[in-house]
């Protein structure tokens, strides 16, 4: 089980790095080049989706994916089309941070029978959209303010009522081309108030900080856009976060 595989690591204290990957963007060949090199180096998990998606390459992208490597391949899923039962998990997001009814619980009664039948393995996520300096196309898509990057007491009140609301993820996101990224100091706070494993994604363009995010409580780090430009740079950020 992909949460458990999670939750273990969390508890030896072990850094997890995922991939992002929006399916619309790389091609056949560049998906096949990443997930051998990811294999390669080690990666922890492929996550898979995008805000929003305007070709049918999902199914594609997963097939690819899983062909070219042994890692496992969990929807990030936008919307409900972006379902499929041949990932072998799906962060089941609901937006704490907003206040966008259908994104809390809306979509999720429609796409609850669907997974219910699925042998899909379905994750509970807190998903918390952070402020990055711009107008991300999550922000825009789902209708919601994120929160101030500067109110570390929000966000770690936010993050306590998801785990009390039995979310077994707490995600933390700059979003996709985020100018900057989710500050320490509030990823520190929500990790310090939280028991259950806090992932931190959006605007994480170095090894760096990558580790300083890992050494103030991030348990898997999410990187997406750089790899897509710099493919060396997942052997490095793999590295380094699984040195800490």
């Amino acid at each position: 089980m992909i949460y458990s595989k999670m939750l273990a690591a969390k508890a030896e204290k072990r850094k997890q790095i995922s991939v992002l990957i929006d399916p619309d963007k790389p091609t056949i060949r560049e998906l096949e080049s990443l997930a051998q090199l990811a294999e390669r180096v080690k990666a922890d998990y492929f996550f898979v989706g995008g805000s929003l998606l305007t070709n049918d390459h999902l199914g594609i992208c997963i097939d690819t994916l899983k062909s070219n490597s042994s890692i496992p391949v969990v929807l990030f899923p936008g919307n409900n089309l972006q379902i499929s039962a041949k990932a072998d998990a799906l962060l089941f997001l609901s937006l704490i941070s907003g206040r966008n009814a259908d994104m809390l619980i809306g979509r999720h009664v429609i796409a609850a029978p669907y997974l219910k039948h699925s042998k899909l393995e379905v994750i509970p996520t807190g998903y918390m959209l952070i402020e990055s300096g711009k107008t991300t196309s999550v922000e825009y898509m789902s209708n919601s303010l994120p929160i101030p990057s500067d109110k570390n007491d929000i966000a770690i009140c936010t993050a306590m009522a998801g785990e009390m609301l039995g979310m077994k993820l707490i995600y933390m996101d700059a979003g996709s081309g985020a100018l900057n990224p989710v500050q320490t100091s509030m990823i520190q706070g929500v990790n310090n108030n939280v028991r259950i494993p806090v992932i931190v994604g959006g605007g994480i363009k170095t090894p760096e900080k990558a580790i300083e995010n890992c050494n103030v409580g991030a348990d898997i780090i999410v990187v997406g856009n750089s790899f897509e430009k710099h493919p060396e740079l997942l052997s490095e950020m793999t590295a380094a976060i699984h040195s800490v």
